[in-house]
């Protein structure tokens, strides 16, 4: 019975703050974000099919070029927006280790829409891999709203997080500039995850700054970097929808992303200062789940190379 009344104060002071207005609109971004993801799948597979030069070794400036005349693309790319000014809207509500999480509804309904879209029925492995995923994720976002705590954020914990994007950068840098051709999904997956995470932990340190007061010339930085961070992000995630299927795609990013600003909360934000040793446990068995998930999906979802996919989105072309 002791342990009844700290657990119910939990509850109750979960439900009083704004955490579940910043769960509910990171949940409606998930949304955006899956439509996003299938819309710039299809509009990326035409640009490769037509321009491509068969080598996967990432898109290139021309390709670029032609997405803009992708209206599936183009559209895509306004719900990809949307979901990050969601995403945004929800780190003014929610700790950072809550709300990235969330985006795993996203890899549901991409699922779901690319199983349509394609035609290609899921079979158990990739479904168990997508459940690894929900599962790992759901618990750890679980576990984070009762105890994940927000603190005004200091400019040495911005300096931290600039630092270790650069040297994250550099090392992107290296191995796309050396191994390009050699880079498969999987690679381009992950480096928009970590890219992503940064911008969301790098977002939330910029938007704690300015409704504390604190806006100096290192949230300025801070704002370059992100916009530096969301471009390359970008780039690279336009080349994995080129060479991996879209559910594929948002699982990686579903499950690294928030596993990289996660890891910058509670490391570098000290958002989980005030988490049990069992919850952390539970954290780290969680994210091994759903990181084990990503490399089954990879292992076993069946790649199509359809040039025209049936379905209600082959219209938007």
């Amino acid at each position: 019975m002791p342990d009844v009344i700290p657990v119910a104060d939990d509850v109750v002071r979960l439900f009083e703050g704004s955490a579940p207005l910043g769960i509910l609109i990171a949940i409606v971004g998930a949304v955006f974000l899956a439509l996003g993801a299938q819309l710039q799948h299809r509009g990326v597979e035409k640009v490769e099919a037509s321009h491509g030069s068969g080598q996967k070794a990432g898109l290139s400036g021309g390709q670029l070029l032609r997405l803009l005349a992708r209206p599936s693309w183009l559209f895509g790319t306004v719900m990809l927006g949307l979901a990050i000014v969601f995403q945004l809207a929800a780190l003014g509500f929610a700790p950072l280790i809550v709300v990235q999480p969330l985006g795993i509804v996203a890899l549901v309904l991409t699922s779901v829409l690319n199983a349509r879209v394609s035609q290609v029925k899921l079979e158990r492995p990739a479904i168990r891999a997508i459940l690894m995923c929900v599962i790992g994720i759901g618990v750890f976002v679980t576990v984070a709203a009762f105890y994940a705590t927000e603190h005004a954020l200091k400019e040495a914990q911005l300096i931290i997080v600039l630092a270790i994007l650069g040297v994250v950068l550099l090392a992107l840098g290296a191995a796309f500039a050396f191994f390009r051709k050699r880079l498969n999904a999987l690679f381009y997956i992950a480096a928009g995850g970590i890219l992503y995470g940064f911008v969301a932990s790098i977002a939330k340190v910029i938007i704690n700054r300015i409704l504390t007061g604190n806006l100096d010339w290192v949230t300025v930085v801070g704002g370059i970097a992100l916009a530096l961070a969301l471009g390359l992000g970008f780039y690279f995630v336009q080349t994995a929808y080129s060479v991996g299927a879209p559910d594929l795609v948002i699982a990686g990013l579903t499950v690294i992303d928030p596993l990289v600003a996660v890891a910058i909360g509670i490391f570098v934000l000290g958002e989980a200062s005030n988490t049990p040793i069992w919850a952390a446990i539970v954290w780290a068995i969680a994210g091994a789940v759903a990181i084990f998930g990503v490399f089954q999906l990879a292992k076993h979802h069946p790649q199509t190379h359809r040039r025209d996919e049936p379905g209600e989105l082959a219209t938007l072309r």
